[in-house]
């Protein structure tokens, strides 16, 4: 079933294995998903991520393992929270100047340039700005 809006799928599908605790969550696979997938795996929020084929099916499957810390009972998540800047129905692009600041630097903001998805800490230092993705903490 097409969704019309991956970028909130996948950013829900996160939120909901972080809450219930699962070890691994998958979705279908795209090219933006991969980079988003990259960022937060490079950030520390994710464990580690790919991407495999199923049988009997045409689109390949992004597969995400969550990352916790603590043990058994005292076992959180490292994220806390994601949100969805630029919607569809509302794009939200930013200069270089204007790219926001998550939870005072602890968070990430994703950003899609010209120069491809980055966080908006390395948009910044490369001087471009672009549609604000995702806010991730």
């Amino acid at each position: 079933m097409p969704v019309s809006d991956p970028i909130s799928d996948l950013l829900t599908r996160i939120r909901n294995a972080v809450l219930a605790g699962h070890a691994a969550v998958s979705m279908p696979s795209s090219k933006m998903k991969m980079a988003i997938a990259h960022i937060l795996k490079e950030e520390g929020f994710i464990e580690n991520f790919e991407e495999t084929d199923v049988e009997n099916k045409p689109q390949r499957m992004l597969r995400m393992r969550m990352k916790y810390v603590g043990v058994r009972r005292e076992r959180r998540p490292v994220i806390s929270g994601l949100e969805r800047v630029s919607r569809p129905g509302c794009r939200v692009y930013v200069g270089k100047r204007k790219i926001p600041w998550v939870r005072s630097g602890i968070g990430v903001a994703i950003v899609s340039t010209p120069k491809g998805v980055m966080t908006g800490v390395r948009a910044r230092n490369l001087g471009v700005g672009g549609e604000v993705l995702c806010k991730v903490w």
